[in-house]
């Protein structure tokens, strides 16, 4: 459970923002959204190469630019 230690004087917004950090840091809700669905193996393989392909294809786009 992620807890936030509030100091006196402290905005309510201040502490929220806390929050909403401390959870993207812990990915919590990228697995709460991965857990929704099952997909399968392969699939999950398959998306993987994509997106390593197409951040493989912005660096060209990069070297190639400079």
């Amino acid at each position: 459970m992620i807890k936030v230690q509030l100091k006196n004087g402290v905005n309510i917004d201040r502490a929220l923002k806390i929050l909403k950090n401390k959870v993207a840091k812990t990915k919590q809700l990228k697995e709460l959204r991965d857990r929704q669905a099952y997909v399968k193996p392969s699939d999950k393989r398959r998306e993987e190469i994509k997106k390593a392909i197409y951040i493989q294809n912005l660096k060209q786009q990069d070297q190639d630019n400079n």
